[in-house]
């Protein structure tokens, strides 16, 4: 099933049915596993959400270097070489396996300083206090271009859109489906890694998302099929899931390992980075 969990899951009964849908696994860390209302016709249908209060954890990208001819590495090598506690994929990226696919860059690190067409924009690092320290933007809301956000935020990541502020579903009907891993910001300002192996159309994603209960106000895609993937590690817990099913692509559950991704978003404790920036 793509998916290794270590004897902590079972003992936090998170595989028990009827389990409760959040289970901290650190302060402003949260674990929620949740069945899909209407069952996928491959897999367990299983919706993974990892929620992160930005106040006590830092989100940032890590990404190849110009130098790196190896193309990436999975996400739980980013997160054992890095020492982050989450990992999940920063996006989709070009055939070079290094640049994004839309703008991204994090400080003074630049990995694509183009604009596309994508409308949401991801934006952490904030550079004055009273921002919220993490927040999906709508392009297409007057005001809110990259150069107005990149003013109010150090690090900024362009992707496709899912859902668009406050919770409204941006994807119509279609037959192709796929694995997928997304971005979300939850109506308190917390981070969602989301993740769903089971493969479905994006439109009836979002639909499943937004009925979770989870206060999803805004999402968007980072990757599908067999690229998109997910790790955490905390303490003696380790959670690793990976994709498979993409049409036109890998049509089948078969995929039996993650694959190296060369740009990731990681979460790690505030104070962490907080000390290495003053250094």
């Amino acid at each position: 099933m793509g998916r290794t969990l270590t004897a902590a899951l079972l003992l936090l009964g998170l595989t028990e049915a009827g389990a409760a849908p959040w289970q901290s696994l650190a302060p402003g860390l949260d674990l929620g596993r949740f069945e899909a209302s209407r069952p996928s016709s491959i897999g367990d249908s299983e919706i993974t959400v990892l929620r992160i209060d930005p106040e006590a954890w830092d989100l940032r990208w890590y990404g190849v270097g110009p130098d790196d001819p190896s193309g990436g590495k999975t996400a739980s090598r980013w997160s054992r070489d890095l020492g982050l506690v989450a990992v999940i994929n920063a996006g989709m990226f070009l055939p070079d396996h290094r640049t994004h696919v839309g703008y991204l860059r994090d400080r003074e690190r630049v990995n694509n300083d183009r604009v596309n067409h994508y409308r949401s924009v991801a934006a952490f690092d904030p550079r004055r206090e009273g921002l919220p320290r993490f927040r999906i933007f709508d392009l297409d809301l007057p005001g809110f271009g990259i150069d107005e956000i990149g003013r109010d935020y150090h690090a900024l990541v362009q992707n496709l859109r899912l859902i668009k502020r406050p919770g409204e579903n941006r994807w119509s009907r279609q037959d192709r489906r796929w694995s997928e891993a997304a971005l979300g910001e939850d109506e308190m300002g917390r981070v969602l890694f989301i993740f769903c192996r089971s493969p479905y159309s994006m439109h009836d994603l979002n639909r499943e998302l937004l009925g979770l209960g989870i206060g999803l106000v805004a999402a968007q895609h980072l990757e599908g099929g067999p690229e998109a993937q997910i790790f955490l590690q905390v303490g003696d817990f380790e959670l690793e899931l990976w994709g498979s099913y993409e049409t036109a692509f890998m049509e089948s559950d078969a995929n039996a390992a993650p694959w190296p991704i060369p740009n990731v978003l990681g979460v790690r404790p505030r104070l962490i980075q907080e000390e290495t920036q003053r250094r």
